[in-house]
C-alpha cells in the first residue's frame, strides 16, 4: 500500500494519491489533475476511485476531469445530491482498492455530506483516516459555510453534528490512526490549523482543543464558533461549481492560451468588464506596469487572492506574465472557478514597454526611509494585514485597512493624501497598490519588506494595544 500526501502550499491543499496492488484511489484532487495520472502510470496502476469528502469551497475539484479522462468513479459520502454521476455511499460501506479497504465514516458537522475515509490495510489494521475538513491537525472544520448557500442550516447545528461525528465516529479509533486533513495553516476552512499537515489520532486528543475528552456539547460549540472570520466572497460560488459541475480544464486552457497584442490589450482594457491581470512578482510590478492592472503574484496565494479581490467569477481575465507562465497562471485561476481567461499579453510586459504606451510604477521604500517621510508629517500609515494581524502587533500611529475590503471602502479616502502602505512582506501591499492606482491614487509608496522589516529596523513605535480610532 502507498499512501501519499501531495500538498499545494499556495492554497494549503492537500490531495492524496492511494495506491494497493495497481489500483489507485484519489482524494480531493485538485483540478489539474496531470500529477496524479503521472504517478498512477508510473506505477502501472488504473485510478478505479475519486473520493470526495465534501463539496469543497475554497477550491474547484479535480474529480470531473479525473473521471473523463480515467473512467472512475466519484464517490460521495451520504447524503450528497452532485448534480452530475457519482456513487453516493452508505455510512460504513466499504469500497476494495487491490489488498486494502476503504471505510466509509459520516461525519456530518463542516458540512451535512462530510465524510471520513478509513483506510484499513492489507492485514486488516485501521491505518489512517483521510478527514477532509472534519479533523484538522489543531482545528476542526468551521460549520458555517453551508449557510452561504442554504440558510436553513445553521452554523449552530452543524457545530452541535460535528461535536457528535467527532466523538462517535473518529475519537473511537485506534490512537494509532493517522489523521491526514484536506487543509493546513493558511486556509480559511479553519481558524487554528497547525503548520503540520499530518499526525497521529493519539497526539491530537491531547493538543488538538476540540477534541478534549471532557468537553461538553455546549463547551465545543462555543469554542468552535468563537473568533470565525468572514469567509471569503468566492466560497459559495465554489461550492456550486463542485455540486453542479463545470468546464473541463483542457476546454479553458485552449479557450485562455490565445496571445493578444498590445493594440488589442489596449482596446480591452477599456472595458469595464475586464480585468488586466499582472501576476508577476510584486518588484518587477512596481518597476513597470499596465496602468489599471491588477497585480496578485504567482509567487504567494495567489488563487486565495483571486478570490478575495476579483469579485466576479466569470469576469473575463487578460494575463500580464513573466515569460512561460501564462498556462501556470490559467491553471491556478481555475484552482479556484475563475475560468474565463480570454488571452494574455504577447511578449509581456515587456512588449507593452516597447510599444511606448503609457507605463506606470510605484515607488518602494526601506523602513529607514518610511520613518523619515513619517516624522515630517508627509505620509498616512495605512497597513492592509489583516484584522487579527493588526491586532496582534502594529505601528501605533497607523490605520488599518485590509486588503480584502480595501475596493470596497476606497472611495471613502482622499486622493489628495500620501499614503504610506505596508502589509507583512511586501506580497499584499503590492496589490494593494495596484488598486490605488486603479482609483487614481498614485501619491503613495510601498514599503520594502513591510512589517516583517519595520519591526526590526524602524524607530516607531510598536503597540499591541488597539484603539477603536485606529480603524478607518
Amino acid at each position: 500500500m502507498k499512501i501519499e500526501q501531495i500538498y499545494t502550499g499556495c492554497i494549503a491543499h492537500a490531495a492524496y494519491y492511494v495506491e494497493s496492488n495497481g489500483e489507485v484511489a484519489i482524494f480531493d484532487p485538485l483540478r489539474d489533475v496531470d500529477p496524479y495520472l503521472e504517478r498512477a502510470k508510473s506505477d502501472h496502476a488504473v485510478v478505479k476511485y475519486v473520493f470526495e469528502t465534501h463539496f469543497h469551497a475554497d477550491f474547484v475539484s479535480g474529480h470531473l476531469d479525473l473521471m473523463q479522462k480515467t473512467g472512475a468513479k466519484i464517490v460521495f459520502g451520504p447524503t450528497a445530491t452532485p448534480g452530475y454521476d457519482a456513487v453516493i455511499a452508505e455510512d460504513n460501506q466499504i469500497f476494495k482498492l487491490g489488498d486494502i479497504q476503504i471505510k466509509v465514516l459520516h461525519t456530518p458537522g463542516h458540512t451535512m455530506e462530510s465524510s471520513t475515509y478509513l483506510i484499513i490495510d492489507e492485514n486488516g489494521k485501521e491505518h489512517a483516516i483521510i478527514s477532509g475538513d472534519t479533523l484538522f491537525i489543531g482545528d476542526v472544520g468551521r460549520p458555517d459555510l453551508v449557510q452561504l448557500v442554504n440558510s436553513a442550516v445553521t452554523e449552530e447545528i452543524l457545530a452541535r453534528r460535528l461535536y457528535q461525528s467527532l466523538r462517535s465516529k473518529v475519537m473511537v479509533l485506534p490512537d494509532d490512526v493517522i489523521v491526514y486533513p484536506n487543509h493546513g495553516a493558511g486556509s480559511a476552512c479553519g481558524k487554528n490549523m497547525s503548520k503540520e499537515t499530518m499526525d497521529t489520532l493519539g497526539n491530537q486528543k491531547k493538543t488538538n482543543y476540540a477534541l478534549r475528552a471532557d468537553m461538553t456539547e455546549d463547551e465545543f460549540v462555543i469554542e468552535l464558533l468563537t473568533g470565525l472570520a468572514t469567509p471569503p466572497q468566492y466560497f459559495p460560488k465554489n461550492v456550486l461549481m463542485n455540486i453542479t459541475g463545470y468546464e473541463h480544464l483542457d476546454t479553458i486552457l485552449e479557450r485562455g492560451n490565445k496571445p493578444l497584442s498590445v493594440s488589442e490589450v489596449k482596446e480591452l482594457a477599456k472595458r469595464e468588464d475586464v480585468i488586466v491581470l499582472d501576476t508577476r512578482n510584486p518588484q518587477l510590478f512596481s518597476e513597470g506596469f499596465v496602468p489599471g492592472s491588477l497585480n496578485i503574484g504567482l509567487n504567494g496565494q495567489f488563487a486565495v487572492w483571486v478570490g478575495e479581490l476579483i469579485k466576479d467569477i466569470k469576469a473575463p481575465i487578460v494575463l500580464i506574465t513573466e515569460e512561460g507562465k501564462e498556462e501556470e497562471s490559467m491553471i491556478r485561476l481555475s484552482r479556484v472557478g475563475y475560468d474565463n481567461t480570454i488571452g494574455y499579453l504577447n511578449g509581456g510586459f515587456e512588449a507593452w514597454k516597447s510599444s511606448g504606451e503609457e507605463v506606470q510604477t510605484i515607488k518602494r521604500i526601506t523602513p529607514a526611509e518610511m520613518d523619515k517621510l513619517y516624522s515630517e508629517g508627509k505620509g498616512i500609515l495605512l497597513d492592509v494585514r489583516k484584522i487579527n494581524e493588526f491586532k496582534s502587533e502594529h505601528l501605533e500611529d497607523s490605520k488599518s485597512l485590509p486588503l480584502n475590503v480595501l475596493e470596497d471602502k476606497i472611495n471613502t479616502l482622499s486622493k489628495e493624501a500620501k499614503y504610506i502602505i505596508y502589509c507583512a512582506g511586501g506580497y499584499r501591499s503590492m496589490m494593494a497598490a495596484s488598486i490605488f492606482y486603479k482609483y487614481g491614487f498614485t501619491n503613495l509608496v510601498d514599503v520594502i519588506g513591510g512589517y516583517n522589516a519595520i519591526s526590526k529596523e524602524s524607530s516607531l513605535d510598536h503597540t499591541d494595544f488597539v484603539c477603536p480610532t485606529s480603524m478607518l
